[in-house]
């Protein structure tokens, strides 16, 4: 679904990703890990064409996606729930929502506004509600819903339940296990490596910009001197 070669991305002239080797393939839950500052929005950011890399390549779904706009890597079946969140505060939570909506491949599986009520009904509550009036963990929701809408092949959920309520973050879990039991491709950054050994079908450790461990969580979960060392775990 994603293959990402020898990425080299710079702030400036400060050199952030050195020459990272990435993919994800159709169906697969990636769990990309590491501490605070080691580039993981980044790598994200360079491989969707928010931030152009000086060098390497991107290919998604079999085409080259490397200098491509954001707007036409979404259009490829890209869905992006940013660290922030990213809801138009202005725009009502159906307003948010519908504005993403993308029809499926089917139509009796496939994401739909009931559907994406039915998952998070605390949003089907607050309708009229504009963005900016919901909790953290309701504009978490409306992010991921609007990310469904669009029925993505490929969904990257950046810092998936960092600071929400226990609650509110089993919710978000039990949707990701419904979108991997589904097929669906899924990139995954967030700190919980107990709930993520059992999600993601493989771990990739970045420090410092660099690629550390790309490996199966139960190969993880036996080197706990390496996820000391690396995730502070």
């Amino acid at each position: 679904m994603l293959v990402a070669r020898d990425l080299h991305t710079f702030f400036d002239s400060s050199h952030v990703l050195h020459g990272i080797d990435f993919s994800v393939a159709e169906g697969e839950t990636v769990a990309l890990m590491g501490r605070n500052g080691v580039g993981k929005t980044t790598l994200i950011r360079s491989m969707l064409g928010h931030v152009q890399p000086r060098t390497g390549s991107v290919r998604i779904a079999g085409r080259d996606a490397t200098r491509l706009a954001p707007y036409r890597i979404a259009r490829l079946g890209v869905a992006y729930v940013p660290e922030g969140r990213g809801v138009f505060p202005n725009l009502s939570v159906i307003e948010n929502l519908v504005m993403a909506a993308r029809p499926g491949d089917d139509r009796r599986t496939g994401w739909t506004l009931e559907r994406v009520l039915e998952t998070f009904p605390r949003l089907s509550e607050r309708l009229q509600h504009r963005g900016m009036q919901l909790s953290g963990g309701e504009q978490q929701m409306l992010t991921l819903g609007r990310a469904l809408m669009t029925n993505p092949k490929l969904l990257v959920l950046d810092e998936a339940t960092e600071g929400l309520a226990p609650l509110i973050a089993q919710e978000i879990w039990h949707t990701i296990r419904v979108l991997r039991d589904a097929g669906t491709a899924t990139i995954i950054v967030d700190k919980n490596f107990a709930v993520l050994s059992h999600l993601a079908h493989r771990c990739v450790i970045l420090v410092k910009g660099r690629k550390v461990f790309d490996g199966p969580p139960a190969e993880l979960s036996m080197q706990p001197g390496l996820r000391r060392q690396y995730l502070g775990i």
